[in-house]
């Protein structure tokens, strides 16, 4: 998924009431950005970090600029946009990159399901059970290496794990796709620490049946692809 407009370098002022953000552009200018994330962004929103913004013309939006990375200034990058993984990952699925779901031809996204909810993804095949696809975006590291979900509670979330726990009781198959948008991920795992009623929900959907893959990103100023897949370890 390229960006639509290149991205500007900024330094990050500081971040509120969740999707806001001011910047200071390279010629001094201060802006505030929309911050296209609900999570608490645990170590990606101190003032003072480097990070890229996508400017737009758009009279529809409020503001000019979207927070799009954070330069870990080391050659890593971190994609804080939570509306970029479905999006890079429903490229990928409909070109087939994801090998181990590549043998589903069909792709639907935003589906209706559960309790007034829609799946990420419905993948089908006229001689397979339809595989449930919920994705979430990872982008909390708190050690070297290790990529954690989730970065705050998420009531939202543990209700999609039982929801897809629902649907292995009607003969799909479903499962949570962790989608890593850090180019310094090498293992992806819980935070139980952070929500233990999440942790509580995941091991029970995982034990019912519902699969779990991690997948890391290839992240550049000019794109945010789906790349790798990344060994998910419960109790790293």
């Amino acid at each position: 998924m390229r960006f639509s407009t290149p991205l500007v370098h900024a330094v990050l002022i500081r971040r509120y009431k969740r999707f806001l953000a001011d910047a200071r552009l390279e010629d001094g200018t201060e802006i505030t950005a929309h911050c296209a994330n609900p999570g608490s962004m645990m170590g990606l929103a101190e003032p003072g970090m480097r990070i890229w913004l996508e400017p737009n013309d758009d009279p529809k939006k409020k503001l000019n600029y979207g927070w799009r990375l954070v330069d870990h200034e080391n050659g890593h990058f971190t994609g804080v946009d939570t509306s970029v993984p479905n999006r890079a990952l429903k490229a990928a699925l409909m070109a087939g990159e994801v090998a181990a779901l590549a043998d589903y031809p069909n792709v639907r996204p935003e589906v209706k399901y559960g309790e007034n909810s829609r799946i990420d993804f419905l993948l089908t095949d006229e001689d397979k059970p339809d595989l449930y696809v919920e994705v979430k975006s990872v982008t909390l590291s708190r050690q070297t290496g290790l990529a954690e979900f989730p970065d705050s509670v998420t009531a939202r979330g543990t209700k999609h794990l039982a929801e897809l726990q629902s649907m292995l009781a009607e003969g799909h198959r479903a499962m949570m796709l962790y989608l890593v948008q850090r180019t310094d991920a090498q293992t992806v795992t819980l935070a139980p620490d952070i929500d233990p009623t999440y942790a509580a929900a995941f091991d029970a959907a995982h034990a019912a049946g519902v699969e779990v893959m991690a997948l890391g990103c290839d992240i550049t100023p000019d794109a945010i692809t789906v790349g790798a897949p990344l060994p998910f370890n419960r109790t790293p």
